[in-house]
C-alpha cells in the first residue's frame, strides 16, 4: 500500500536590502552596527559609518534616514529613482546619484547608485545592478588611513570604481565593433551586419547620455565648495571628471566608427548592385543577338532568299556564335562578366 508523501514549497527567501553596516575607527578594528544602533554612532565624532543598502523599500529609508537626522526632502530624494546623475546639497549632507553600468549580453543594462556624504557616515543605495562595492570596501579596510580621510574620500573611490567599470565594458564593445568590421572586411556586405551595427551605435548612444553628464557632476563637486567636501577631497573628484571624460572621448571615437562602418557597408552594397546590374546588362546584350536573328527568320515571309539558300542555317549559327562571342570577350575584358 503506497504512502503519500506531501512536499512543501519552498519558502520565498525575503530580500535583505543591508550589504553592510560598518563603523570604522583609527587604531580599532571595524564594527558592524545595526541598523537600529546607527543613532549612537552619528553624528561621527567616533570615526566613520559606512552603511550599503541595495534595493531598500520606502519604509526602511524613512527610518534610517530619520535615525541619522535627515530632513523630509532629502529622504525623499533617497526614495526615488534616478536615470541621470546629479549632485545635491543639503544643510546635513550632499547627495551624489551616479549611473552605473553592466553589459548582458552586449546590451547595456543601467542602475544608479546614490552617495549620501555626511560628517562622520556614508551612507550607499544601488539600484538596478549586480555590481557590489566590496571590492572597494575590501582595499580600504587594508588600508585604515585611507578610512580616516573622510566619507567624501570613500566616495571619490567608489566612483573612482564606478569608472573602472565603464572602461572594461566599453572595452568589450570596443572588440564587439572591430569584430563586426573584421567580418565585414572579410567576408563583405550583409544585412545582418548593419543591423548589428545600427544596435551597437544605438546603445553607445544610450551609453553616453547616461554617463556623460557624470562628469559635470564630478567637476562640480571639485570646484564648488561645499559644507561636507573638504578640500583635500575635491582634487579626487577632479581627477574622476577627467576619467569620465576620457570615456566619452572613446564613446565618440567608437561612434565614428561604427558611422564609417556602416556608410563602408552601404557602399559596398551600391557596389555590389552595380555588379550585378552590369552582369545583367552584358548578359542581356549577348542574348539579344539570337534572339533579333530567330525573330527575324521566325516571322515566314515568302520572300526571305536566305531560306533557300543550301548554307542559310550554318551561316546563321556561325553568325550568331561569332557575335556572341565577340561581345562575351569585349565584356570580359571590361570586367562586366
Amino acid at each position: 500500500m503506497g504512502t503519500d508523501i506531501s512536499v512543501e514549497p519552498h519558502a520565498a527567501v525575503p530580500h535583505n536590502p543591508l550589504i553592510a553596516s560598518v563603523l570604522y575607527r583609527a587604531g580599532q578594528p571595524p564594527l558592524t552596527v545595526a541598523l537600529d544602533q546607527v543613532t549612537t554612532y552619528v553624528p561621527g565624532d567616533q570615526g566613520l559609518l559606512w552603511v550599503g543598502l541595495q534595493d531598500p523599500d520606502t519604509a526602511l529609508l524613512e527610518k534610517l534616514g530619520a535615525d541619522l537626522g535627515l530632513q523630509d526632502r532629502t529622504i525623499e530624494e533617497l526614495i526615488s529613482p534616478h536615470r541621470r546623475p546629479k549632485v545635491v546639497e543639503y544643510e546635513q549632507a550632499t547627495l551624489i546619484v551616479a549611473i552605473t553600468l553592466e553589459l548582458r549580453t552586449l546590451h547595456p543594462h543601467f542602475g544608479d547608485t546614490q552617495l549620501l556624504i555626511g560628517r562622520g557616515f556614508l551612507l550607499t543605495i544601488r539600484r538596478g545592478t549586480a555590481a557590489s562595492h566590496g571590492e572597494i570596501r575590501k582595499q580600504l579596510e587594508a588600508t585604515p588611513g585611507l578610512l580616516s580621510r573622510g566619507s567624501d574620500f570613500v566616495a571619490s573611490a567608489l566612483l573612482d570604481l564606478m569608472v573602472d567599470r565603464y572602461t572594461l565594458t566599453l572595452g568589450t564593445l570596443e572588440k564587439a565593433v572591430e569584430t563586426v568590421e573584421q567580418q565585414l572586411l572579410l567576408r563583405g556586405f550583409r544585412d545582418a551586419d548593419v543591423r548589428l551595427l545600427y544596435r551597437y551605435r544605438r546603445n553607445l548612444l544610450r551609453i553616453h547620455t547616461s554617463i556623460a553628464p557624470m562628469a559635470e557632476v564630478c567637476r562640480k563637486v571639485s570646484r564648488v565648495e561645499m559644507d561636507n567636501i573638504d578640500a583635500e577631497s575635491r582634487a579626487y573628484f577632479g581627477e574622476v571628471a577627467d576619467r569620465i571624460v576620457r570615456i566619452n572621448e572613446l564613446i565618440s571615437s567608437l561612434r565614428e566608427a561604427l558611422a564609417f562602418a556602416f556608410e563602408a557597408s552601404l557602399m559596398i552594397g551600391q557596389v555590389q548592385q552595380t555588379d550585378t546590374t552590369r552582369k545583367l546588362a552584358a548578359w542581356a546584350a549577348i542574348l539579344a543577338v539570337p534572339t533579333a536573328i530567330a525573330g527575324i527568320y521566325g516571322m515566314n515571309f515568302h520572300n526571305m532568299p536566305e531560306l533557300e539558300w543550301v548554307y542559310g542555317y550554318p551561316a546563321v549559327l556561325l553568325a550568331i556564335s561569332g557575335v556572341c562571342g565577340f561581345l562575351y570577350w569585349r565584356f570580359k575584358k571590361v570586367k562586366w562578366l
